[in-house]
């Protein structure tokens, strides 16, 4: 061990004028500047003149034991200067903290230089620097520790380094690594679709080409001919079951605009072509794939299912809508809307207005506005009834009748939105004309909310200029949802000319429903562009109306949902404890739910002192941020802190826990999550408490419909199966949150609701027969059990009270006659009673059946999110999925026995083919439409 004196006299060395002596010195210090940098640090000066001298032949050593002695000094700045300066001394294959810590602060320092590069166009990086960056990739390669050096690549926008790194190792498996690092944690838009554009042509050049990954690089590039020329190809090769595989695939992921421009350059049918008889039957051929993939791209194939799924398999319980209506006074407005609403969600896509018809005269109570939702609720239980929605909303829909309500026509108006929502083709033209022609502001109210839900992202200019239209009448009712719905229509197209009209408008009108309609639809108009919205949030957020300025944090929300952008995330902490306005603030915390979609975890953690904060508006802000992340997932972090929240002093902070709770446990048993039960009675006990407050209230039975949405059969997911952000449903979303202000607006969560089922097609597009495992006990995702109803009454003896003295003397008696009974031979029948006690001792030891570790589940099966990992095929099935990624929803199925008749499922939901009334009844009761008189 080299002791203080000899260092010391090493440090001599360095004073004397011959080289070889000086480098002798350079070499000992170069060993022990850990163990003595205190003393040899005064001697620093001195080595940095031998690193300066031109003449001196060991520079590049000085530099290198000037580079630790300042690292020891926590001089990390000039540690790195040095390092640069030490070239091949600088050895990044040794493995000591020094190295580490050094070559960590070099990758920072190179990537903040090649990010200010790439978005500046400016400045230079020392060749030094470049040199150790390029060393250290060499070393990753060599380490085959190539998912560090992609990490590290995407940070500093190397796509060379990305793409050799995975020519490198196993693009199977880095592949998937990338795209989902790349839609994560790649913050810069444009540079995100570079990756995304070098992914497309490394999964093309795969000895089997992911097809699957390709549609979702192009969905998030925009890419609408690509895919049309990718599905063009597989139909060509005879891979129509991938096709349609990746049909189903972008209709759940891809807006209306993206899909109709696949739709319109895929080749067209030519059935009216005059030929033979043999040649037009090979045309048919021909085109019924491009046929088959159009009619999934409309949303037609995907809504039937999920139709005939939700039909089928209803567990809603209307016991509990029942025991809630009579719980509740019916003519308070705010409780009939509550129930409505409930009943909505619990039915949403069902097609079962049972409870409706049940009860036609509590509906008919319904004035005005509740009205105007009660009519509308009829969109959100017949979702997806394409075909039908005309006939089912006849009754309703504007006629001209003078005795008929303008709410409920202008309600059935929005229904029909709500029923062809994000596949509002068909009825778009129709909306239109019911805005242009009713000057009534309700109607009007109506059908603006109607074409914005229907024509979301079409970006139609047609319906845009009517909207404006309507807009400019300055019609507080009519000009609110007129705004909304321009967003909604102009729906991430981050159209100039929009944002400038309606910004100019909200400043030139006096009515604060307006702006709010159009402050929500300017930020729906950026959803998904980050950066580009810059300049427009900076716009609102400095603006001095507090309406604007909350419109510029939910277009913080829509433009970064999903990204977990950290500067997007500063922002809104900043202005949820700064601004002035309580609105703002709220709308600030609850933004940082949509921001965190994808990393719900972190949620809880961010807005834990948020949730304790003094101001009611923030704790609000807080319980909906969490409900919003964490939706479906049963986490239970959220549920801890919002369970204080439950008992708030304040009404609305309650209400927003209340429904935040049932966001987070929809689809959860009380297997998979201990808090169900105790949530499911917390909404029973509120409901039934006659000193609790409306607002409460309302949170407690809106809690109940989203719990059961969908018959039971429904989640709420933000992000789809493959990854990517669920538009319709962060948007839904989005607008549901405006119900602070707008009772109606509830409606809209029906838009995030995604039926969670496991539903296999075959060629042709019909449902087969065949059975699945689920490798689970079946009472782990059971339905929960339906609530039994109350039982006869029976007149029940009175305990008599009994006198503490009375018991003790008793229990003496009994004692001491047991003491007796002990001592004789007892040979005589027993009573009633010890034959009753002998019986339940026998029933209770009797062993239980154990339940079975699997169950076979078939076709159309419910599988909720958490099960999916438990699901297998069996191996000597007909039938196996086409993809391994076992995700769930409509998979096509590869045929085994393709010459074998096929076992098919017939359709039992209701079709437009036939009438309402010759519906077949099966164990249900059937489900009409139902009507009641104005």
């Amino acid at each position: 061990m080299t002791t203080l004196t000899s260092a010391s006299g090493i440090l001599a060395l360095l004073d004397e004028h011959q080289p070889d002596l000086q480098v002798y010195a350079l070499q000992s210090l170069n060993t022990v500047v850990g163990e003595f940098w205190a003393e040899i640090s005064d001697s620093v000066a001195k080595i940095e003149i031998l690193y300066e001298d031109p003449e001196f032949s060991q520079r590049q050593l000085a530099a290198l034991v000037a580079s630790k002695v300042y690292y020891y000094l926590g001089e990390l700045d000039d540690s790195l200067t040095f390092a640069l300066g030490a070239g091949q001394y600088f050895d990044l294959s040794e493995k000591s903290e020094y190295i580490e810590t050094i070559i960590s602060k070099c990758i920072d320092r190179y990537i903040a230089l090649k990010t200010d590069q790439a978005e500046t166009g400016e400045g230079e990086i020392d060749p030094r620097l470049q040199d150790v960056v390029e060393r250290m990739f060499q070393r990753c390669s060599d380490d085959k520790e190539y998912e560090q050096a992609i990490g590290i690549a995407l940070e500093s926008r190397r796509l060379d380094i990305v793409k050799t790194m995975i020519e490198r190792g196993s693009p199977k498996k880095l592949l998937p690594y990338v795209l989902e690092v790349c839609m994560t944690l790649v913050q810069n838009l444009e540079f995100r679709n570079q990756v995304l554009r070098l992914l497309v042509s490394l999964y093309h050049d795969l000895q089997e080409p992911d097809y699957i990954s390709i549609s979702q690089c192009l969905v998030h590039l925009n890419d609408a001919s690509a895919c049309t020329d990718m599905l063009k190809n597989l139909i060509e090769k005879g891979e129509e079951l991938m096709a349609y595989q990746i049909a189903f695939d972008l209709e759940e992921n891809a807006t209306q605009d993206f899909l109709l421009r696949v739709s319109k350059n895929l080749p067209q049918a030519e059935s009216e072509k005059p030929q033979d008889g043999d040649d037009s039957m090979e045309i048919t051929s021909k085109d019924e794939p491009f046929t088959k993939i159009r009619s999934i791209l409309s949303g037609e194939e995907s809504i039937r299912l999920h139709l005939e799924f939700l039909y089928r398999n209803n567990h809603a319980d209307l016991l509990i809508l029942k025991n809630t209506k009579n719980v509740l006074e019916s003519r308070n407005s705010i409780y009939h809307s509550a129930v409505t609403f409930a009943n909505a969600f619990m039915h949403s896509g069902t097609t079962s207005d049972e409870f409706l018809r049940q009860n036609l005269e509590w509906l008919s109570r319904a004035t005005n506005w509740s009205k105007f939702s009660a009519t509308a609720a009829l969109g959100v239980i017949h979702k997806g009834q394409l075909k039908q929605s005309m006939s089912l909303l006849q009754p309703y829909l504007p006629s001209g009748n003078p005795g008929s309500s303008a709410y409920s026509e202008g309600g059935s108006l929005y229904a029909l939105g709500l029923i062809n929502a994000n596949h509002g083709s068909g009825v778009l033209e129709y909306l239109t004309n019911a805005l242009r022609e009713n000057q009534n502001d309700v109607i009007q109210h109506g059908a603006c909310l109607g074409l914005g839900v229907a024509g979301m992202a079409t970006a139609n200019a047609e319906i845009y200029d009517q909207l404006k239209n309507t807009l400019y009448n300055d019609s507080a009712v009519a000009g609110e949802a007129a705004g909304l719905a321009m967003g909604l229509v102009m729906l991430g197209t981050a159209s100039e000319q929009a944002i400038e009209e309606m910004l100019q408008y909200a400043h030139e009108t006096q009515h604060e429903k307006i702006i709010r309609g159009l402050a929500v639809g300017m930020s729906l108009i950026m959803y998904g562009k980050e950066e580009q919205a810059d300049a427009l949030i900076d716009q609102l957020l400095d603006d001095k109306d507090p309406v604007l300025r909350y419109g510029g944090i939910y277009t913080i929300a829509m433009a970064y949902s999903g990204t977990e952008n950290n500067k997007a995330i500063r922002r809104l902490l900043h202005v949820a404890v700064s601004d002035v306005n309580d609105d703002v603030r709220r709308a600030a915390v609850t933004a940082l739910g949509f921001i965190l979609l994808r990393n719900p975890k972190q949620v809880p953690r961010i807005v834990q002192l948020l949730a304790e904060s003094y101001n009611p508006n923030v704790r609000y802000g807080s319980a909906l941020a969490l409900g919003i992340s964490c939706a479906g997932t049963g986490d239970l972090d959220a549920l801890e802190l919002l369970e204080p929240l439950t008992r708030d002093p304040v009404d609305f902070v309650r209400q927003g826990a209340l429904i935040s709770q049932a966001m987070i446990l929809v689809q959860q048993t009380e297997s998979t999550n201990p808090k169900v039960a105790s949530v499911r009675k917390l909404y029973e006990k509120i409901i039934s408490d006659k000193h609790e407050d409306p607002m409460a209230k309302f949170g407690a039975v809106l809690g109940q419909g989203i719990i059961d949405a969908g018959g039971r059969n429904v989640t709420i997911s933000l992000v789809s199966r493959s990854g990517h952000a669920n538009m319709p449903a962060i948007v839904g979303m989005a607008v549901f949150t405006q119900f602070w202000y707008w009772y109606p607006l509830t409606h809209m969560l029906s838009l995030a609701f995604t039926p969670t089922a496991v539903i296999g097609l075959n060629k042709n597009l019909d449902i087969p027969k065949f059975e699945f495992i689920s490798n689970a006990k079946p009472s782990l995702f059971a339905y929960p059990a339906p609530i039994k109803p109350p039982s006869a009454a029976v007149v029940e003896k009175v305990a008599t009270a009994v006198l503490s003295t009375t018991a003790k003397t008793k229990a003496r008696a009994k004692k001491s006659e047991k003491e007796k009974g002990d001592q004789m031979d007892v040979d005589k029948e027993p009573t009633k009673e010890e034959k009753k006690e002998e019986s339940t001792s026998k029933e209770e030891k009797k062993p239980k059946k154990k339940e079975e570790n699997f169950e076979v589940l078939e076709n159309m099966a419910r599988v909720v999110p958490a099960q999916f990992k438990h699901i297998s095929f069996k191996e000597d099935s007909r039938y196996a999925p086409l993809r391994k990624d076992n995700a769930g929803g409509i998979i096509m199925l590869l045929d085994k026995r393709p010459g074998e008749e096929e076992d098919l499922i017939q359709p039992s939901a209701p079709s437009g083919d036939a009438a309402a009334g010759e519906r077949e009844e099966e164990e249900a009761p059937p489900f009409e439409p139902f009507h009641y008189e104005a």
